[in-house]
């Protein structure tokens, strides 16, 4: 069983940043792949970016790429989503998930879920 909390949203200008934090609980985060998505109002969840358990292969959107870097501490049992040159087409509910297996870009293959963080940019 995982626990995942987000922090780190808020509201920022476009051109800006913010970094995304999400804590996990369990001993096996280690094990996990973990991932981001992001949910807009009335849009479905998508991709955003994963890591696999080492941290040493990371996957991106095409529409974060280059502006965005997700990172991991398996001792600290933290997952990070750097967010950079934020566009207002950003804006949405992220959310921070865990799968006991490879990463996925697919929603549906992720077992844990955090409550999610506000992300809000402004032009």
């Amino acid at each position: 069983q995982v626990q995942l909390v987000e922090s780190g949203g808020g509201l920022v200008q476009a051109g800006g940043s913010l970094r995304l934090s999400c804590a996990a609980s369990g001993r096996t985060f280690s094990s996990y792949a973990m991932a981001w998505f992001r949910q807009a109002p009335g849009k479905e969840r998508d991709f955003v970016a994963a890591i696999n358990w080492t941290g040493r292969r990371t996957y991106y959107a095409d529409s974060v790429k280059g502006r965005f870097t997700i990172s991991r501490d398996n001792v600290q049992n933290m997952v990070y989503l750097q967010m950079n040159s934020l566009k207002p087409d950003d804006t949405a509910v992220y959310y921070c998930a865990a799968r006991a297996s490879y990463t996925s870009t697919s929603s549906g293959d992720y077992d844990y879920w955090g409550q999610g963080t506000q992300v809000t940019v402004s032009s």
